[in-house]
């Protein structure tokens, strides 16, 4: 006979009944096992509704990508810019260069200034050196009251061997129209120290009608015209008065009291 509380063996042989400690044990086991199961398949499931959720099949119609997207994928930028950033205005710093025309500029002015000074200073040393009647003397009270061309042309050629001087008119020096203005003065006839002036002076005739006396005018500059295609004049600074051929064909007759 089985005892109460006596188990029988796999064989079916009487035996002792596990505790139940160990049985409540197994169970709690095998009640985790199923716990954690259930959480790890629906962790899995969770992981995986992204994929499917962004991955749709080339059948759906019903998905597309938005303007967005497509901008995105193009590499396309959008900048917006405020409204008021179209009237604002860049002010240049306090930082200044000097450009080489300026520089350039800046040394012409002072070599200009120098000559100035120079030429002053030359003329006053020929204003010294002369005392005789001036422009204005001889326009009050003319040397040679009868005026002809032949006489004008022996008056100037006086004064070969004068130095130029730039601004002279004086038989201490003279430039180019000085000395045309100082020899007519003689004569009575009023000129201004210019070439071009002097050239508006008179009036223009043809080179085969000139005479020696007449005014030969250049661009520039001016003498009177001696003969035979020559030119009595104050050439420029280091000659003298001279005269020597015309050395360019860009000129033009005038002759005064006509």
């Amino acid at each position: 006979m089985l005892r109460s509380g006596t188990a029988l063996s796999p064989r079916g042989e009487p035996g002792t009944a596990p505790p139940k400690r160990s049985i409540s044990r197994r169970r709690r086991g095998a009640l985790a096992n199923v716990v954690f199961m259930t959480l790890a398949g629906g962790l899995v499931a969770t992981m995986a509704i992204p994929a499917y959720a962004f991955a749709p099949s080339s059948k759906e119609t019903n998905f597309g990508a938005t303007a967005a997207t497509e901008l995105t994928r193009s590499g396309a930028q959008t900048v917006e810019v405020a409204e008021q950033a179209a009237t604002v205005s860049v002010a240049r710093d306090g930082f200044t260069a000097t450009t080489p025309e300026e520089l350039a500029a800046a040394a012409a002015a002072k070599a200009a200034e120098a000559r100035r000074i120079e030429v002053a200073a030359q003329m006053s040393s020929y204003a010294a050196s002369y005392s005789g009647p001036s422009v204005a003397e001889y326009l009050a009270n003319p040397s040679h009251p009868s005026f002809d061309l032949a006489s004008v042309y022996g008056v100037a050629s006086q004064y070969q061997g004068v130095p130029y001087v730039y601004g002279g008119a004086t038989p201490a020096g003279f430039d180019c129209s000085g000395f045309v203005m100082y020899v007519y003065a003689q004569f009575g006839i009023s000129l201004p120290h210019s070439s071009v002036g002097q050239g508006a002076a008179g009036t223009r005739i043809a080179l085969a009608d000139a005479q020696p006396g007449d005014l030969v005018i250049m661009d520039g500059h001016d003498g009177f015209y001696a003969g035979n295609g020559n030119i009595l004049h104050a050439p420029y600074e280091g000659t003298a008065v001279r005269v020597q051929p015309l050395w360019t064909s860009s000129y033009y007759i005038v002759r005064l009291g006509i």
